[in-house]
């Protein structure tokens, strides 16, 4: 038999206190005492009280409510950051409810987008790789609903918080150059998401600074699957290379074990450097060298960019971001390149 529904009325009963008291709780006004708050919420977590968002909606109240469309959390660093941003929503007194962005480009988002829509949350982040006139188009239409970008151009006219991509080129890959290296192959990300584009602008970029250019480019699709396969196709091809650069760990982890079944010692004889410096990649043998991404961080700084936006302040964010050098790199040997 359905248990009945607890209502407002009922917590207030139970907690002593008026229906107008238990309302200021659920959303948050700083207009009651500590006490009380915690008497009201304890009641209402005794009772099972489940707050009746639909009908705050209704009634033109907030849902305390954040979206977050996704790419795949299958991948490492889109996972990391998903937690830290449920973490820091769940701080500021907010739910968080998350979709998938299945496929890619604006179309996966706007479905996405359109799906936390119809769960009536007050503002979402996107982190799902768009080209920057795709996130302004998209901040455009959403008609002051808030959306807040984690992966796209540092460019764009539309609210963003992001990693400075160009920072974490240069650092990569001026460590590589420092330690000697001059072949050094590139190993990118999907061809046709933007960070890793902005990543292999980067490298390229730098490289060319010192008058060299990659001697191969190979684009994977961030799995160490796919780092595994790209790196046995890159070795197949017999071209020469003492450095590799990886557009995240994942891939690098597979890079390094295609290496190792070659017979390619790593960091003897080929030096590899990944990206994001996800939670295991201190782990990997030998240790990574990564450009460091701090993912708590970001998902801190999106929820509370966010949260200004569900206030009428718009904003946007670049985020340093640091080379962590640890066992997968060295200095060239003599005869080496």
């Amino acid at each position: 038999m359905k248990r009945p529904t607890v209502t407002l009325d009922d917590v207030a009963r139970a907690a002593g206190v008026s229906y107008q008291t238990v309302s200021r709780v659920i959303n948050q006004s700083p207009n009651v005492s500590v006490r009380t708050r915690q008497k009201v919420e304890a009641t209402m977590a005794a009772l099972n009280y489940v707050p009746n968002r639909v009908a705050q909606q209704l009634a033109g109240k907030r849902s305390r409510v954040l979206g977050l469309a996704t790419s795949s959390l299958a991948l490492h660093a889109p996972s990391q950051i998903a937690a830290a941003i449920e973490q820091r929503a769940g701080e500021a007194g907010y739910g968080l409810v998350m979709a998938m962005v299945r496929g890619s480009g604006e179309p996966a988002c706007r479905a996405a987008l359109q799906e936390l829509r119809a769960q009536r949350v007050d503002g979402v982040l996107v982190n799902a790789p768009l080209a920057g006139a795709a996130a302004a188009a998209l901040a455009q239409k959403s008609e002051g609903w808030p959306l807040v970008f984690l992966d796209t151009d540092p460019a764009t006219a539309a609210p963003h918080v992001l990693f400075d991509p160009a920072q974490g080129a240069r650092l990569a890959t001026e460590h590589l150059l420092r330690e000697g290296h001059r072949a050094i192959a590139l190993l990118a990300g999907e061809a046709g998401s933007i960070s890793a584009q902005l990543r292999l602008q980067g490298w390229r970029q730098v490289l060319a600074e010192a008058g060299l250019l990659p001697v191969a480019e190979r684009h994977g699709d961030w799995s160490a699957a796919d780092g595994y396969q790209q790196t046995r196709a890159l070795l197949a091809e017999g071209t020469p290379f003492s450095a590799l650069l990886v557009a995240n760990d994942q891939m690098a982890l597979g890079a390094m074990r295609a290496l190792h079944e070659a017979g390619r010692a790593v960091p003897q004889q080929v030096s590899v450097v990944g990206y994001d410096d996800t939670a295991d990649s201190a782990f990997f043998f030998p240790p990574l060298t990564t450009v460091r991404q701090d993912f708590r961080l970001l998902g801190e700084r999106a929820v509370e960019t966010l949260l200004a936006g569900l206030a009428g302040e718009a904003a946007s964010l670049t985020l340093p971001v640091t080379l962590v050098a640890r066992g997968t790199t060295r200095a060239v040997e003599p005869s080496g390149q």
